[in-house]
């Protein structure tokens, strides 16, 4: 971590009122620099992307916003990670980030955006139930200028009501994907594009989820994790045959924390 990263970590402290004692932060110098190599952004978007990072880094004090064991390489494990999903849906201008958690990746993807030319008008909607986190969510977007709009409620709530308007779909280590398919299908049917982040049981999500939809996707190699995988899904529909029966066997709604 930079002597200006530090800074504004302990700047964003005294504001929460806690204590952030500067030897307790992980050195993130190395992971920076490995992260922005596979995925360069401008100077701009760095400097957003810094102030998230320190932000999160405070508020990881009293939330547990990432695992604690990823903290030393958040900047690949989980900045990098997400900024990969960009290039996969290069004319997108509005997401849709399912059980954003932390800001990985809708939080990063609105960063990213901000500084596009090229995607006037751009907004990413993250999705959180949690209360806490999705007050984190919103002093994040303040903090970076990032072109997010918060919704503290459930998915199938959001879902009901959603934008006529959305690009793309998208959710990290969130469920498997035969419940994402079943969350998201409202806002997949009417043409949205399904990216899905997946560690190395991907194969397994997609056996299962193929039992009940009939799914048009690619599997596209992770940057950040030889083993895992990218799903863009460019279609989903419920299998025709046996309908009651498919209805019967899908899984049931994402269980979400409550606030």
């Amino acid at each position: 971590m930079t002597r200006q990263d530090r800074r504004r970590g302990q700047i964003s402290a005294r504001r929460l009122g806690l204590r952030t004692p500067v030897r307790s932060l992980p050195d993130l110098t190395a992971d920076r620099e490995r992260a922005l190599a596979l995925t360069p952004v401008s100077r701009e978007t760095l400097e957003r992307l810094d102030k998230f990072v320190a932000l999160l880094l405070v508020w990881q004090q009293r939330l547990n916003l990432i695992a604690p064991s990823t903290m030393p390489a958040i900047w690949t494990r989980h900045i990098a990670d997400s900024l990969q999903l960009l290039p996969l849906a290069p004319q997108a201008r509005v997401w849709v980030d399912l059980g954003s958690g932390g800001g990985f990746p809708g939080l990063i993807i609105a960063c990213a955006l901000a500084e596009r030319p090229d995607a006037p008008g751009a907004q990413v909607h993250l999705v959180e139930s949690n209360a806490k986190k999705a007050a984190f969510l919103r002093e994040a977007a303040r903090v970076t200028g990032a072109p997010a709009i918060v919704h503290s409620v459930r998915i199938a709530d959001f879902v009901a009501k959603a934008p006529e308007s959305i690009d793309v779909v998208s959710a990290r280590a969130l469920a498997p994907l035969a419940e994402l398919f079943e969350a998201a299908y409202p806002l997949l049917k009417r043409g949205a594009l399904g990216i899905f982040p997946k560690g190395q049981d991907v194969d397994a999500e997609l056996t299962e989820a193929s039992k009940c939809w009939n799914i048009q996707a690619s599997l596209l190699p992770s940057l950040t994790d030889p083993l895992a995988r990218v799903v863009s899904v460019k279609s989903v529909e419920p299998k025709s045959e046996s309908k009651s029966d498919a209805k019967s066997e899908r899984p049931k709604t994402l269980s979400e924390p409550d606030a």
